[in-house]
């Protein structure tokens, strides 16, 4: 989902130095994993008041006034600083359009929002999209799309939003710990609590399949 990071870093050496192209490049390079993560993030009934590429300019903009503080002390690689302020502009929108938007954006500090599966901040349906699929498969996509979104609905904020960072956001384990704060090892025993979760959520226990 984001670029490598080695050209990343050639930009910003050159940024250092006080080359504006450079930052253009780079946030061009970085602008379609910001506006899929927007997407994936952002409430369905809030896009129909605020657009996607509306909070990915404002993300813009904010990473353009920060630049200078963060070269001085880069702390974490520049995607996950980048997505941070995704992040922060996403839950601006949702405490902005609470109101109205009511029961999705009700709990600000929420990144996952959803009131069913036509509601879904991660729109499965258009991440397991294929224009090859006959009808039959593309619906059985979007029943597959549609089990996992309820599935994940269920899981507590924490556990849906790390199988978000790794499955959809497509972040390591160490990318992941260094967005929580978190030491790598604990990262990964995270995830793999939370995927036994997702998977009890989507396979039906025993009891229920011998009709006890």
């Amino acid at each position: 989902m984001w670029p490598e990071n080695e050209q990343t870093q050639n930009l910003l050496a050159r940024r250092k130095e006080g080359d504006q192209t450079a930052w253009n490049a780079l946030l061009l390079r970085h602008r379609s994993a910001v506006q899929r993560l927007v997407y994936m993030r952002l409430d369905n009934r809030i896009r129909q008041r605020v657009g996607v590429s509306d909070v990915v300019q404002d993300v813009m903009i904010e990473a353009n006034r920060r630049i200078d503080r963060y070269l001085q002390n880069p702390g974490i690689d520049f995607h996950l600083w980048l997505r941070q302020i995704a992040k922060d502009r996403i839950i601006d929108a949702h405490r902005r359009h609470r109101t109205t938007a009511k029961r999705s954006v009700d709990r600000e500090r929420r990144l996952f929002q959803g009131g069913g599966a036509n509601h879904s901040t991660m729109n499965l349906e258009n991440q397991l999209r294929d224009d090859d699929l006959t009808p039959a498969a593309l619906a059985t996509r979007h029943e597959m799309a549609s089990r996992m979104e309820e599935a994940l609905l269920k899981l507590n904020e924490l556990d849906r939003d790390i199988i978000i960072m790794r499955h959809y956001e497509q972040l390591t384990n160490d990318e992941i710990s260094k967005a929580l704060d978190l030491k790598p090892a604990a990262a990964s025993m995270r995830y793999l609590r939370a995927l036994r979760k997702l998977r009890n959520q989507l396979i039906p226990q025993q009891d229920d399949l011998s009709g006890h």
